[in-house]
């Protein structure tokens, strides 16, 4: 692996992109928008893509995966960021997947993986409790009662929680707000006692939920890896989250220059194509330029991903922040660069100038991962 795919990855990456025009176009999302869905995505198109292997590329085989790995995966994600393509490929594959996977879970968390890998189940990672991505910043509580535990707390933001099958909580075993000690993971069934959720409708007409946990009953089972030892499990999977989003932002930051380059070259003032224009092309050049960055960015840490290379957590901060940044800069200038129309419904642009602004914000923004940055480099 490197930065440029080999031909099955390209292969891989031509699926993808063909299945998401045909099957997830962005009218698809302004449906599912306009009718108000309660799921908020398309079970059928979720069945097709779980039969074409994707939401099994991170889990083993023996599980019923099919390993392909992150590097793959980002292919099919970053084809899907370009139509916009609503799925719980986050929340379920990247995310709970990873944390079941790498907290080294029992029986039941190895048959979740299975269904994943089938399609079968939507799983939702709930981490932050404040509008701000905070992953340590954890006031949630699961104390011993008995063989199992009591969770008391809530959760904001859990995407994909209003529909999700199973949750995966980040609650304290031990210590106190902002210490990466003492953090624990907990399989919770959102149906159960004393579990109470609201859905959340986001501006990119994506869907969350908030959770309340009011002394809710855990058995011992529920507990993911070892009491009070989770922050690892917990910076693995968010790094993870972290690159794979970065490859869903680059494929809109792709989609959303290659339809403003298109624009420049047909629309026409003072008798002329707009893409004449001198400081159009100049704008038009730093956008590319950007791009162009990102894309390595993103296959660079891909890559080291798949090679569970020792920099992870660096490249997953410097990938996350390069495309907050980047598709700022693209979605502002796609809007802006098609004039009074760039605003409004007509057209797609502001579609997906509102995903940019939901996905900048999501496991982390830029100032974040310039803090984390410089404390990883010891700053």
């Amino acid at each position: 692996m490197g930065l440029v795919p080999d031909n099955d990855q390209t292969l891989l990456r031509n699926t993808a992109l063909d299945f998401a025009r045909a099957r997830l176009p962005v009218a698809n999302l302004r449906k599912l928008r306009d009718r108000d869905d309660a799921v908020g995505f398309d079970r059928a198109a979720w069945r097709e893509m779980a039969e074409l292997g994707w939401t099994g590329m991170l889990i083993p085989e023996e599980l019923g995966g099919n390993g392909f790995g992150c590097f793959g995966l980002g292919l099919v994600i970053t084809a899907l960021g370009r139509t916009l393509a609503a799925s719980p490929m986050l929340s379920t594959v990247v995310l709970s997947g990873s944390a079941l996977s790498l907290a080294e879970g029992n029986a039941a968390a190895q048959a979740l993986l299975s269904r994943i890998a089938a399609g079968e189940t939507v799983m939702a990672f709930a981490y932050d409790e404040s509008p701000s991505h905070q992953p340590y910043q954890v006031a949630t509580t699961a104390r011993r009662e008995g063989d199992g535990f009591v969770l008391s707390g809530h959760k904001r933001f859990v995407i994909d929680g209003h529909v999700a099958d199973r949750l995966i909580v980040t609650a304290r075993t031990a210590g106190g707000p902002g210490e990466r000690s003492g953090l624990s993971l907990f399989l919770v069934d959102p149906a159960a006692d004393g579990v109470h959720r609201q859905r959340l409708k986001m501006v990119d007409s994506r869907n969350a939920a908030d959770f309340t946990f009011d002394d809710v009953r855990l058995p011992a089972a529920a507990l993911l890896g070892r009491e009070g030892d989770a922050a690892d499990v917990l910076d693995a999977v968010l790094d993870r989250g972290r690159i794979l989003l970065a490859a869903e932002m680059l494929g809109m930051a792709e989609e959303d220059f290659d339809t403003t380059l298109g624009y420049l070259k047909q629309r026409s003032q003072f008798g002329v194509v707009i893409g004449s224009f001198q400081s159009l092309k100049h704008r038009a050049v730093a956008m590319f330029q950007e791009i162009e960055l990102s894309r390595s960015v993103v296959f660079g840490a891909l890559t080291a991903l798949d090679e569970a290379s020792a920099d992870v957590p660096k490249l997953a901060s410097v990938c996350k922040a390069q495309l907050n940044d980047t598709l700022l800069l693209v979605s502002n200038e796609a809007v802006q660069m098609h004039g009074g129309i760039g605003v409004t419904d007509e057209i797609d642009v502001g579609l997906y100038l509102k995903r940019a602004r939901v996905a900048q914000a999501t496991l982390g923004d830029t100032t974040f991962h310039r803090d984390r940055f410089a404390a990883l480099e010891g700053y």
